[in-house]
């Protein structure tokens, strides 16, 4: 009597964040937010000033420096609008880990941003080539992969940057970087408001939980957690209600397979590409079932991400296919997953290992 009760509930759970999907859906259309990331046409993007100066300062607490951002328009014209950059992150802002900073990108309130299509936007994030930018692309399209699983997820626009250092009189040849929606855009288009407390990971809403850690299983990316909001946020239809866990940051994937990324020692993971499946652990594996479905619902969206992007190589794309055969090889066959999705019940393994996260900025 117990099972079926769980299993009903974990049922009535799923349908309720199916439900809350189908609505943020809807919704986001809306929104005048949509407009920056409504279409996949890369968009070129020039951002003038000292830029030396802004991408040495590596400092903890580095100052807002002013700017300008230019981009060019469908028509072949140009819009300029004032901005503040800094910046930011962990890893990839150390010199020894990546040639850019990522950066902060602030823009300043006046006539021009709200006649531009960063109307209503405060601060985006800008994510800059670590160790080359062929690593962006695939992580942009992880984002969009996660788009069509859930709309309670991040935007991610590509664009081509070129920096043009007006006090050193140098510009550098274009390449790709990625921008990524706001959190506070997130919560408004589907609806939500951001819970700021660290919580365990079965404190949050299950069926959402359980559907990006199979995503996160899908990628093999390890480098999350919900205990340290570790590349997760969370957010919930009002401060009191259960959270939806969130995620973002991808670079550590195997889907990405950066030169950089390497799993933390207390994982035992011989490399980023081996898979493994971090959510808690679940005596009663019936509630992947539709999870599952849903996966394999979207198989054929979720291949066309890569197969139709000219952006990316031959070789890249033939792997990531033989990559992606493996993780539904593995959700079709029911021994295989239901081993992987115990593991975390396994209390001779690392499932249960705790990916301490950094200081938040």
């Amino acid at each position: 009597m117990k099972k079926c009760l769980s299993l009903n509930l974990a049922v009535l759970i799923l349908c309720l964040f199916c439900s809350l999907s189908v609505s943020a859906q809807l919704k986001e259309d809306n929104t005048t937010n949509a407009i920056l990331f409504a279409k996949d046409e890369v968009m070129d993007i020039t951002i003038s000033g000292n830029i030396k100066e802004l991408l040495n300062d590596r400092s903890e607490n580095a100052p807002f420096r002013p700017q300008n951002l230019m981009y060019k328009n469908a028509d072949g014209s140009e819009t300029s609008v004032s901005v503040t950059l800094k910046t930011r992150g962990h890893f990839r802002k150390l010199k020894q880990n990546c040639v850019y900073p990522p950066l902060l990108i602030q823009f300043i309130k006046n006539e021009q941003l709200q006649s531009s299509i960063f109307k209503n936007q405060e601060k985006l994030k800008l994510v800059m080539p670590c160790q080359g930018d062929e690593y962006v692309i695939r992580e942009w399209l992880v984002y969009k992969l996660y788009n069509l699983i859930t709309p309670l997820s991040f935007r991610a626009k590509l664009v081509r940057v070129t920096l043009n250092d007006t006090k050193n009189n140098k510009v550098t040849p274009p390449f790709y970087s990625i921008i990524l929606e706001d959190e506070k855009q997130v919560v408004k288009r589907n609806n939500l408001v951001s819970i700021n407390r660290k919580m365990n990971p079965n404190e949050t809403n299950a069926a959402a939980f359980l559907t990006m850690s199979v995503f996160e299983y899908m990628i093999a990316n390890t480098d999350w957690s919900v205990q340290y909001l570790q590349n997760i946020k969370l957010m919930s239809t009002d401060s009191v209600a259960v959270p939806i866990t969130v995620p973002y940051d991808f670079d550590h994937s195997g889907m990405v397979n950066a030169p950089y990324a390497k799993p933390v020692e207390e994982l035992e993971m011989s490399s980023v590409r081996e898979r493994r499946y971090r959510g808690y652990c679940i005596p009663d594996l019936k509630v992947f079932e539709s999870i599952i479905e849903k996966f394999n619902l979207l198989k054929n969206d979720i291949y066309k991400l890569y197969t139709e992007c000219t952006l990316l190589d031959a070789k890249y794309i033939k792997s990531t296919i033989q990559y992606m055969d493996e993780f539904y090889s593995t959700i079709n066959t029911a021994k295989a997953w239901q081993k992987d999705f115990a593991y975390p019940c396994d209390k001779n393994g690392t499932g249960d290992v705790v990916v301490k996260g950094l200081k938040e900025e």
